[in-house]
């Protein structure tokens, strides 16, 4: 170890997960490849520990993923090997098709491959030579994914290796077929799970006209599930591609074209959702064909389709197909429709209505959702401000936050009295829009004394 500790203090941070201390130790100077008493180096660490963020500064320190180990391993092998996607991806570091030579790519393809084929649960068996039951737990693999986490014979693995394997795959520049790929995505039918969304990037990054023909083609598979998926892809090809050339044409002439035909409440949802990701002429007519669907997933993707830059704009049948939506059974849907026609000058005063029924209602998500909404509209009248003054009597402290700000916007007399009724706000708050409008308001006020005082003089 190094003569400051560094090292030492690299690894106890490694082992208390600990990823700030970790990067500000090797912005000191510590050895990334640094190793523990038994010379196992940090990264494996990580990785054993399924820790992506302290592997991800790990390997952006300038940790080795390629280290050779004395059993014949790597860190870049031990995290294909463990199943976690999120851990498998920060490992992989940069350009590994020229940096690993061919005959240790297809070793981690074969690795990665084999659990795939095998499953989790066989796998261990294999492994472990365990004969009892295997344990296996839901875990988040990272912010937004899950796998199954299996534990057998005293060895621990995720269950992501579809998604490590289709990753590492197209990280190769294998072209994997895109039927070959799907399928891997649907086998569990479920787009937070990281197998599904590992294979969903993988499609959005191939550009090429026969990935985009296989894919599509999928939208007329019987199996719901596929046809969920490809609304995925396009969904998440709206947020990646953006500043290309006619970009979202061929996407849109897609999902216009589905959300006539699709039967299937789910997929329809998921076709609508997508579609209103981007623009089209016929946004507004898809909406509106499906506004009184009687499942409520579709009616809640319909107000985004409605949604235009300039509510006074809206076509007559558009503002009417809202309106409605404001009335719905659904609280979600009445949440969206107001959302959109907040600043409808014509859907104005129905919207607060339907806004100041759902503050009052007893599910505190929809109240916060409700006063957000309410306190960001346009509509200064004195309902609003009722509203918002009543908030201050609540125990949320983020309803009477949301209240603050709403009379802040107002510029409403009583915004420092409103402030000091939130109270104290605890850490998180520093950039906080609605923590810093008291002193933006406190600005107006004393710039507009300070020009009536000069008019008057």
């Amino acid at each position: 170890m190094d003569e400051n500790g560094l090292g030492v203090r690299l690894m106890a941070a490694v082992r208390a997960r600990d990823v700030e201390a970790v990067r500000a130790l090797l912005d000191d100077g510590a050895d990334p490849d640094a190793v523990d008493g038994s010379g196992l180096p940090a990264l494996c660490v990580a990785v054993a520990a399924y820790d992506a963020p302290v592997a991800e500064a790990l390997v952006e320190g300038g940790a080795d993923p390629d280290r050779v180990l004395p059993d014949g391993t790597t860190p870049l092998w031990r995290a294909v090997d463990g199943g976690s996607h999120a851990v498998f991806a920060a490992v992989l570091g940069r350009e590994p098709r020229l940096r690993l030579p061919e005959s240790e790519r297809a070793r981690l393809i074969a690795l990665a491959a084999d659990w795939y084929g095998t499953g989790a649960v066989e796998g261990l068996r294999r492994r472990t030579g365990a004969a009892g039951s295997a344990t296996t737990v839901r875990v988040t693999d990272d912010a937004y994914d899950w796998v199954d986490e299996v534990s057998l014979g005293g060895r621990v693995v995720r269950a992501g290796h579809g998604a490590v394997l289709s990753t590492l795959e197209w990280a190769f520049r294998i072209p994997t077929p895109v039927d070959e790929l799907v399928t891997r995505a649907v086998r569990t039918p479920d787009e937070e799970h990281a197998d599904w969304s590992a294979v969903c990037w993988v499609l959005v990054d191939r550009r090429s006209d026969e990935t985009w023909s296989a894919l599509v083609a999928h939208r007329h598979h019987p199996d719901p599930a596929r046809r969920r998926f490809v609304a995925d892809c396009l969904r998440t090809r709206s947020f990646v591609d953006c500043d290309r050339p006619r970009y979202g044409e061929r996407e849109t002439e897609v999902l216009v074209a589905w959300s006539a035909e699709e039967r299937d409440s789910a997929v329809l949802a998921k076709v609508l959702g997508a579609l209103t990701e981007y623009e089209h002429p016929d946004l507004e007519a898809a909406g509106l064909r499906h506004a009184d669907h009687p499942d409520p997933r579709v009616r809640r993707e319909v107000p985004d389709a409605l949604l235009t830059d300039d509510g006074g704009r809206r076509s007559p049948a558009g503002r009417a197909a809202l309106l409605v939506l404001t009335r719905d059974p659904d609280t979600e849907v009445r949440l969206r429709a107001c959302s959109v026609g907040a600043n409808d000058e014509v859907l104005r005063s129905e919207v607060t209505r339907a806004l100041v029924l759902m503050i009052e209602a007893p599910d505190a998500a929809v109240r916060r959702r409700a006063a957000e909404i309410l306190a960001a509209s346009a509509d200064r009248g004195p309902a609003v401000t009722d509203a918002l003054m009543a908030m201050l009597d609540e125990d949320d402290q983020i309803l009477r936050l949301e209240a603050a700000w709403g009379l802040a916007r107002r510029d409403d007399p009583r915004t420092e009295e409103a402030y000091e009724r939130v109270g104290p706000l605890g850490p998180g708050f520093e950039e906080d829009h609605r923590a810093s409008a008291l002193l933006h308001w406190k600005w107006r006020r004393r710039d507009a004394a300070a020009a009536a005082s000069a008019t008057a003089s």
